[in-house]
């Protein structure tokens, strides 16, 4: 027997593996690249109102904490609002 002859190589298991993803993923690629969406393009909203110009992220943000503010201290004087009427039910009975 001399040297030049075939051997049968032992497959390990990590290229195994990789042959196995190898073929999964042939199978998977193909399925995705013909998958056609039915999907259109969207057509740019016509503006109702003229904008002067837009607004800025630290402006947006401004409004946004301002907004917030209204809010809390909107809800607390209700809460101190009720908070009164309570403490003059049970005072006066």
């Amino acid at each position: 027997m001399n040297n030049k002859e075939i051997k049968s190589e032992v497959i390990s298991r990590r290229s195994a593996l990789s042959l196995l993803g190898l073929a999964a993923l042939g199978l998977a690629v193909p399925t995705t690249v013909l998958t056609v969406s039915d999907a259109e393009a969207q057509q740019p909203a016509a503006p109702t109102a003229p904008a002067a110009a837009p607004m800025t992220g630290t402006e947006r943000r401004q409004e946004r904490r301002t907004r917030r503010v209204r809010r809390r201290v909107y809800r607390r004087k209700a809460r101190r609002k009720g908070r009164e009427e309570r403490r003059k039910l049970r005072r006066t009975g």
